[in-house]
């Protein structure tokens, strides 16, 4: 592909080229080698299927060195499977049983983040070579000779061969945002305190850059271990961030006091050096220092009392304000000290994300909960986490499992000739959607029936000259595997058709007869993965995110109304005459990070899922619905709740308690209705939701003698109906005062 000027070749097939070149040079070399040099011919064909296995079924994400790096990884299991499938493929119930265990665990273990997935259907199929006959486990040496050197040839080729650029890692993604937000910062902090027009743009588009849709799957933050976590977390905070900083000049409209400004300095030097950390600098640890300093002061400052009367000061006059703040300036530090929030949380994850454990900066608990935990743990937590029937990745594991266990059992009882090529057509075929499968199968037959006259011609004209066969091997092996990914599963099943009659005929004599073989299998393989996507939840995500998104919101309504109902009883103690104790912890943290993971998973499978006609499945449930906001609804809730909640609280008054609580109970009552509406039952009424609650006037009340507590925890409520009011029209919702 080099040396071509790119607009000659579409993008398509310029990647689906540069990927065939590799596959094909180690295939053909791999079993040339053995075939014709060493006259094996087991080791030849485990050395070209290793290569197509893990070159051409797996999709494994990133550039030829990424996925030579997955490989090496990927090199003991590799060995693992074909020596467990040789030893249970003796017995025909043995290797039945062997294919759900292996099969389940493959496809399970892309709860690991894409790389696994990706490379799940080439594991799978290294597993299914050596459990279809001959049945022979002296010939194990041979088998792992041709698979270590088809791997081997694999990795090399992938590394040094067309090698293609790299995108911007996610990391420097994040350094981007986190520098833009440094910028925005230092302007806020500055006259006339305020962003400009290119900087709300840099703001949306860098927030938008660090979406799990932008960013390429091969640099997507998913696995469970701490690093990941971490740069997930450095991502979402980062555009929290950006989003408040974005908020603040709109929606308050007035210029900060010196303290309010130490603040925002204190931002922009962390969010500085968070960038500097990302791209592998030196630990943030005086930045954050000094924005919880500022932090802590901004909030001791403004934590009394505004008695009434006090009139309303100028912040922007260069003084500070004395004790006893009006409420426009509390609305301001509650705005203010949310920034800082989402600047600390994001520089703690950036330094976990780079370092692991032990990091530099100090690790609140709850929210990091996964800093102190050991790798094994955190996959346990994964794995568990997702060991539930409302998980598409625990559903698509049981459907696939199932299926192969049925194509296996039916090839040994029946003695279906090639009955490796039926295996074969369920594992590419059997599709998350019966829909999908349905069209799939329509097509993979149709390819298969053309490739299957075009095997049959060719072997009938050739007949047992494998001279023939052998010249025209890497030469259609290069076509199938350039064109059969861009052209769709017609295309590559006919194609493959022909590539394996060329294959096995120079293995022993072939008839037309393979060909009939051939379509016979498809046809049983893909009927079988069709019975299972009928049988094994036939619908996807499309009824899990549904479900998923109301399930989120149920919960996060739960922690609403105890948190309300905290902060409002919070003082109660200090109104007695006491000291004030803290409250009990909030309970249902748990349950909803978990309802918010099982939410993300169906999201990330139904954005992969296409209309059987092309395009993109209808978004279930009311239209014009933001998903995305639905999740981000999620982790507001989670974080918000938890910082409201940090000693030490202060009394409210009666009328300020009586405003958050019933401010959270009415947020809460929209949080279920959405919920039903997501997901509605057979008796949920169907009056049309308003997209805005008659309650948004409460926001702006202000009770006499109300301190800061009240207006942070009015500023996270509002936040939660802004999401609330984007899940219902589908996008961002136009300013409102």
């Amino acid at each position: 592909m080099s040396g071509v000027p790119a607009g000659r070749i579409p993008a398509a097939y310029a990647a689906s080229g540069r990927r065939a070149v590799r596959v094909t040079l180690v295939a053909a070399a791999g079993f040339y080698l053995f075939r014709y040099g060493f006259d094996s011919p087991v080791a030849s064909v485990y050395a070209l299927f290793a290569a197509v296995a893990l070159g051409g079924l797996s999709k494994i994400p990133g550039t030829g060195r990424q996925c030579a790096a997955t490989v090496v990884r990927l090199l003991p299991v590799c060995w693992l499977l074909v020596v467990v499938g040789t030893y249970l493929s003796v017995r025909t119930w043995s290797a039945v049983v062997g294919m759900f265990v292996v099969g389940f665990a493959l496809a399970f273990a892309a709860v690991g983040g894409p790389r696994p997935a990706g490379a799940a259907p080439g594991l799978q199929l290294l597993y299914i070579l050596p459990s279809f006959p001959p049945y022979d486990p002296g010939s194990l040496d041979e088998r792992l000779l041709g698979t270590t050197t088809g791997l081997a040839l694999f990795i090399a080729a992938e590394a040094l061969v067309l090698p293609e650029p790299a995108p911007p890692p996610y990391r420097e993604r994040t350094a981007r945002a986190a520098q833009t937000a440094a910028r925005c910062a230092s302007a806020l902090a500055v006259p006339p305190y305020a962003l400009t027009d290119a900087d709300i743009r840099a703001t949306r588009e860098d927030g938008w850059a660090l979406r799990s849709t932008t960013v390429p799957e091969a640099d997507r933050p998913a696995g469970p271990g701490v690093r990941h976590r971490a740069l997930a977390h450095t991502g979402l905070a980062t555009r929290t961030l950006l989003s408040r900083l974005a908020q603040l000049p709109a929606s308050r409209g007035i210029g900060p006091g010196p303290d309010v400004t130490a603040v925002l300095c204190a931002v922009a030097h962390l969010a500085t050096a968070t960038a500097v950390c990302l791209r592998a600098g030196p630990s943030p640890t005086a930045p954050y220092a000094e924005a919880a300093a500022a932090r802590a002061h901004l909030t001791a400052l403004s934590a009394g009392p505004a008695p009434t009367g006090v009139p309303a000061s100028d912040p922007a006059d260069g003084t500070t304000p004395a004790p006893g703040f009006p409420p426009a300036v509390l609305r301001r530090h509650a705005a203010v000290l949310e920034t800082a929030d989402a600047a600390l949380a994001m520089a703690t994850a950036a330094d976990l994300a780079a370092r692991g454990r032990p990091a530099s900066v100090q690790v609140p608990p709850g929210r990091f909960w996964y800093a102190t935990t050991r790798a094994p743990l955190l996959w346990w937590h994964r794995l568990r986490g997702h060991a539930v029937r409302r998980s598409v990745f625990f559903q698509n594991a049981v459907r696939l499992a199932l299926a192969l266990t049925a194509a296996r059992l039916v090839a040994g009882v029946d003695t279906l000739p090639h009955g490796f090529w039926a295996m074969l057509a369920t594992l590419t075929l059997t599709r998350t959607t019966m829909d999908e499968t349905r069209s799939t199968i329509r097509l993979a037959l149709t390819g298969t029936l053309a490739g299957a006259l075009v095997t049959a011609g060719t072997l009938t004209l050739v007949g047992t000259h494998t001279a023939v066969y052998a010249a025209v091997l890497p030469v259609w092996m290069l076509f199938a595997f350039t064109v059969g990914p861009v052209k769709g599963v017609g295309w590559a099943q006919g194609l493959f058709t022909v590539l394996v009659a060329l294959v096995f005929a120079q293995l022993a004599p072939a008839t037309w007869r393979l060909a009939e073989v051939r379509m016979l299998d498809v046809l049983v393989g893909s009927a079988i993965g069709a019975v299972f996507g009928l049988l094994a939840w036939p619908r996807g995500a499309h009824d899990e995110l549904r479900r998923a998104a109301a399930e989120l919101l149920r919960r996060a309504a739960e922690i609403v109304v105890a948190t309300g109902a905290s902060v409002a009883g919070g003082g109660a103690a200090v109104a007695g005459g006491g000291a004030a104790v803290p409250p009990p912890a909030v309970p249902g943290h748990r349950s909803l990070r978990h309802a918010v993971i099982l939410a993300e998973s169906a999201y990330a499978q139904f954005l992969s899922e296409p209309t059987p006609f092309g395009g993109r499945r209808p978004r279930p449930g009311p239209p014009e619905v933001d998903w995305q906001a639905t999740l981000i609804a999620g982790h507001h809730t989670l974080w918000g709740a938890q910082r409201l909640l940090e000693p030490p609280l202060t009394e409210l008054g009666p009328e300020a308690a009586e405003s958050v609580s019933g401010l959270g109970d009415r947020v809460a009552g929209r949080m279920l209705l959405v919920s039903a509406a997501l997901d509605p039952g057979g008796d949920t009424p169907t009056a049309p939701l308003p997209l805005i609650d008659p309650a948004l006037a409460g926001f702006a009340t202000e009770p006499p003698g109300a301190p800061r507590l009240y207006y942070a925890t009015v500023s996270w409520l509002d936040s939660l109906m802004t999401d609330l009011a984007r899940i219902a029209r589908g996008g961002p919702e136009p300013g409102r005062t």
